[in-house]
């Protein structure tokens, strides 16, 4: 970390693979890493970079995932509040280990699993857009859709802004209006 934070080019977002937020299903998937371990991880990006976005991926259904692992699945994200996560539901693959063991889970009940956990994650990201407001940042403005130029943040929050002058490929300070799910509208 100490490297790290040394660099001033580097993009304050971090996405750090999960899985699961429980120790019990990290092993059924040979993960080499605990939750308690990935939660120091997080506790040090936030020591360092006050404005990190830290996003995931997690599985949801994966063999044997009982509904009490979920919960501490569902318990350890919300605790986390990462700013997204990217979930997906376990999908048996021809000569994996995970494709024959035993308690595969119902396609239902993945579905039912997945649907909480972005319910959660749009909740996060939303709660943490929503802090930006009155905030003044700098963007870099990427391209035009529609009636918006969109950019990214430093931390890559999307932003998206009205406006009559050519600022594609600029960055602009720009003050945030209106927080939406995925993106954040500003004015300049």
């Amino acid at each position: 970390m100490q490297r790290l934070i040394k660099l001033e080019k580097i993009c304050h977002h971090f996405h750090l693979s999960l899985q699961s937020g429980c120790n019990e299903t990290l092993k059924r998937m040979n993960r080499r890493y605990n939750i308690e371990q990935f939660e120091q991880i997080v506790k040090s990006i936030r020591k360092y970079y006050e404005d990190a976005i830290l996003t995931t991926d997690i599985i949801v259904g994966f063999p044997g995932e009982t509904e009490e692992e979920f919960s501490i699945t569902y318990e350890f994200l919300k605790r986390i509040k990462f700013y997204k996560m990217h979930i997906f539901k376990y999908s048996p693959r021809k000569g994996t280990k995970a494709a024959i063991m035993p308690n595969q889970i119902d396609g239902k009940i993945k579905e039912e699993r997945s649907k909480k956990l972005i319910e959660l994650s749009n909740k996060n990201q939303k709660e943490y857009n929503k802090t930006y407001i009155g905030k003044q940042v700098e963007v870099l403005f990427e391209e035009k859709e529609q009636e918006f130029y969109k950019g990214h943040t430093k931390n890559y929050i999307e932003i998206k802004c009205k406006t009559n002058q050519n600022i594609q490929n600029k960055i602009i300070s720009v003050k945030c209006k209106e927080a939406e799910t995925d993106y954040i509208i500003a004015e300049i």
